[in-house]
């Protein structure tokens, strides 16, 4: 599977070079998981590297955080039976990052926090991009 289409990744490159420090909250754009497994990542950036991506990391251990992991990294996993890290082809959110972070870490994971944020109204975003 092609984790990142075109017009995913202008997206992703976008909310990347218009960084306003901490006055910039976007919407996830794309959400990456493991279908062997409870990993999940919810991107919102791509740096100009084409490969840096920032988001929502969930490796399943209970701690979600933000920070910064590697598209090449994620496409480079090999799972059991020949599988690999999957991009939800059906995700899309108005809930801001900050909102799905701290939805996570209350429940501990991404997964769970998504069942929250179900219950909660979005912050008001316009697209799903941010913009």
């Amino acid at each position: 599977m092609n984790l990142l289409t075109k017009t995913l990744r202008q997206a992703l490159l976008a909310n990347g070079a218009h960084r306003d420090g901490l006055a910039r909250d976007p919407a996830p754009v794309v959400k990456f998981f493991n279908p062997c497994g409870a990993a999940t990542w919810l991107a919102t950036e791509l740096d100009a590297d084409g490969d840096t991506l920032f988001g929502l990391a969930d490796l399943g251990f209970g701690c979600p955080e933000l920070g910064c992991f590697s598209l090449a990294e994620l496409a480079g996993v090999r799972l059991r039976f020949g599988l690999r890290i999957e991009r939800d082809l059906h995700f899309s959110t108005l809930h801001r990052l900050s909102e799905w972070a701290e939805a996570a870490r209350r429940a501990g994971s991404i997964l769970a926090g998504a069942k929250l944020l179900r219950r909660t109204p979005a912050t008001g975003l316009s697209d799903p991009s941010g913009n």
